[in-house]
């Protein structure tokens, strides 16, 4: 049987123009020959749809879009996600479900059984989880409908979540083949550790599974596409492109031509071991995958231009190199902002990266400003040394800067933190953390470097004296990062095991580190909780992001024993 799978971006809310990508893609593949068309999960509202679900009349719209597609496709069968009612009086109001449409048939409606409530999932606010298998028939076979987490066997799950398993029911009832619409978000490692369950349960079960997942950025969340068709056995495998729409009919007989990707780095597999440095295949996925989110993030959110600071440091030059890749040269501008301790080289290291990307820039110096906030200030602050505050005075400057061109230009600012900065709260609230979107928010510093790496691969993009020098906020003379925090390799190491693996701070040190830095960089992370909830989005891509997925109150006295 041909299978028409349709890896389509849609956009949450916009029920009309994901119902016109979803038919257009129909007609394509049914024009290529398919003989069965498999969307996304959700794919009708777009994932995650959240509270919208509770505006009055949203499902209700969600319902009419479905209809008219009912109305428009043909003999050929259309898979669709969308959200159904519960007409019972118990449960929660929504499924989370599957139609299929079909010419002359009435719709049949499949509801997802496994509701994920860890992570970045929060779907049994919202949703009652099925209570059958549902099968439907396509010349003369019989197809298991499966929604994603309906897939997920507790092997690779965070632990045994569910008292039942969809497929081993789909089987006991006679499926021959198995479609899952998915939504399953982006992270380091993950396409790779998808392939490897859906190789498990074809070979559990002798039967082939057509994977759809979704490709888009919806917020924080970003989607890779990668959808795959897994031959009976699991040895045999087709692939859709990661992190772009596309559509494709693969034969489900195509033949045991294998196709396997490379063994997984443990990265977010093995929380103990130590951790590898990425491949290449997994840092362009993150690229890509980091490319998407900007896209889709500003375009979606109506903006069509993005500025942000360039400092000359590797931190602003990877977001400014992501965010021309995502918006063109033309659509985004470099801010030069140099205080009284910017040196000459990091000026020019932010001019060579600019000629390099081929992107505009104003240079608009603050010291004069900084100097007027001083004189200013000078009667409330007599009788004090200078500290901090004359440092986060700067980087609040530079934030003002910001903010006024974004609101006279009508660009997006882009922050330019680490998620390494922002564990710890090395970063400046209503400073360097003003914008919209935190690019590079859940990328870890080391591998801020790995991806640099990997970007001048080929020809030289970020200047390598960016690459070599020692980091450095330059808010006070001969400043460097590591005056105020630990060796990023050892900070970033701890930080993943505190809170990616949510280990403790003796099984920490047991692991080898240092008690006194393992207790410096957890109470960071508590205390630094109010600066990250007022943050901007970032884009997730690791294992736990701050923000989405990890909830931590801000007024709390825990302090690890």
């Amino acid at each position: 049987m041909n299978i028409g799978i349709a890896q389509i971006n849609s956009t949450v809310g916009d029920l009309a123009g994901n119902a016109g990508l979803i038919l257009a893609a129909y007609r394509d593949l049914v024009a290529q020959g398919a003989e069965l068309v498999i969307t996304p999960e959700l794919a009708l509202t777009g994932y995650p749809p959240q509270d919208l679900l509770f505006v009055s009349d949203f499902v209700g719209r969600t319902r009419q879009q479905l209809d008219r597609l009912q109305e428009q496709v043909g003999t050929v069968p259309l898979v669709v996600g969308f959200v159904d009612v519960n007409s019972s009086a118990q449960g929660k109001p929504f499924f989370n479900a599957a139609a299929v449409l079909r010419k002359d048939y009435p719709i049949i409606v499949a509801h997802k059984r496994l509701l994920p409530t860890y992570d970045v999932f929060d779907e049994a606010r919202y949703f009652e989880p099925g209570k059958e298998v549902s099968l439907f028939e396509v010349q003369g076979k019989k197809i298991g409908i499966t929604i994603c987490e309906d897939l997920w066997t507790p092997d690779y799950l965070p632990q045994a979540l569910y008292r039942y398993d969809p497929l081993q029911e789909l089987m006991a009832s006679g499926a021959e083949m198995i479609v899952n619409l998915s939504a399953s978000p982006f992270q380091i490692g993950k396409s790779a550790l998808r392939e490897q369950m859906l190789r498990a349960q074809a070979k559990r079960f002798h039967v082939s599974i057509v994977y759809c997942n979704a490709v888009g950025a919806n917020d924080q969340l970003i989607f890779d596409g990668n959808s795959l068709v897994i031959a009976a056995g699991g040895n045999a495998v087709q692939r859709l492109s990661g992190c772009r729409e596309e559509n494709k009919v693969i034969d489900e007989q195509w033949g045991q031509s294998l196709n396997v990707k490379h063994e997984m780095t443990n990265y977010g597999t093995d929380p103990l071991a130590p951790k590898k440095s990425l491949r290449d295949v997994e840092l362009e996925e993150l690229y890509d995958a980091l490319v998407l989110g900007v896209r889709d993030y500003l375009h979606k959110c109506g903006f069509k231009k993005a500025l942000l600071g360039l400092s000359g440091g590797i931190d602003s030059a990877l977001v400014a190199t992501i965010a021309v890749e995502a918006l063109g040269a033309d659509s985004v501008t470099g801010v030069l902002m140099p205080g009284p301790y910017s040196s000459q080289g990091s000026i020019d290291d932010a001019h060579a990266l600019a000629n390099n990307l081929g992107m505009q820039t104003l240079h608009l110096p603050i010291t004069t400003s900084y100097e007027g906030m001083l004189r200013a200030l000078q009667e409330p602050f007599a009788g004090y040394s200078a500290d901090i505050t004359e440092e986060n005075l700067q980087s609040r400057l530079r934030g003002v800067t910001l903010m006024a061109l974004s609101n006279k230009l009508g660009s997006m600012v882009l922050t330019t933190g680490n998620k390494s900065e922002m564990a710890v709260g090395y970063c400046t609230l209503y400073g360097d953390m003003c914008g919209g979107l935190a690019v590079i928010a859940d990328v870890p510093k080391t591998i801020v470097y790995e991806l640099s790496h990997w970007i001048n691969r080929q020809r030289e993009i970020i200047p390598r004296a960016t690459l070599e020098k020692d980091p450095s906020a330059e808010l006070r003379p001969n400043q460097k990062d590591q005056d105020s925090l630990p060796p990023y390799e050892i900070l970033d190491a701890i930080l993943r095991l505190a809170v990616e693996e949510h280990r403790s701070i003796a099984e920490i040190v047991a692991l080898g580190f240092e008690e006194k830095t393992v207790r410096w960089i957890v109470t960071q992370v508590y205390r630094s909780e109010y600066k990250r909830q007022q943050a901007a989005p970032g884009l997730k891509v690791t294992g736990r992001a701050f923000g989405v997925g990890r909830r931590f109150p801000i007024a709390q006295r825990y302090q690890e024993g």
